[in-house]
């Protein structure tokens, strides 16, 4: 497979994910806080708007990751795929990745406390936070390989 088509289909992978968040995030979401609102007769009126920003919050560092992991695939189309540039980029998206997972799991301890949250959901959550902190370490070790293979590069490079 060529460069270019690589780079193609990550981004068509990029903008599918995107829309999909968009999807979750300002159809189902909201859309689903109020069936359960509706359903418990206004008992959680006061926690829905607290959760939709909460989410909404948590959704902001995903986007950036998306922007971050769009202009990797450019360079990966410009055939620059073990490049210092790249290993940086895949570094942030660690970076957000781990943040993003730190501030949903402090925000579900805070709406514990203040009794906003029920520890079964807290519980729940432990997943999405694993799945977070997966994504960062895979994003860490990936930016580690691509400095050694973008080493390894520029020695092949000079030798003759």
């Amino acid at each position: 497979m060529k460069q270019s088509s690589l780079a193609n289909w990550l981004k068509i992978i990029i903008v599918g994910l995107g829309l999909c968040g968009l999807i979750i995030f300002c159809i189902v979401l909201p859309i689903l806080g109020q069936t359960i609102d509706q359903a418990y007769q206004g008992e959680f009126h006061s926690h829905y708007l607290f959760w939709l920003i909460f989410i909404w919050v948590a959704a902001l560092p995903c986007y950036a990751v998306l922007v971050l992991a769009w202009r990797v695939a450019v360079n990966i189309g410009k055939d620059r795929s073990f490049s210092i540039q790249n290993a940086k980029l895949i570094k942030g998206i660690s970076y957000l990745a781990a943040a993003d997972s730190a501030f949903f799991f402090l925000g579900n301890l805070i709406s514990l406390f203040l009794n906003l949250n029920h520890p079964s959901v807290v519980l729940a959550s432990l997943f999405i936070i694993f799945i977070g902190v997966a994504i960062s370490v895979a994003a860490a070790v990936l930016s580690h390989l691509i400095l050694k293979a973008q080493a390894l590069q520029e020695q092949s490079d000079w030798t003759i």
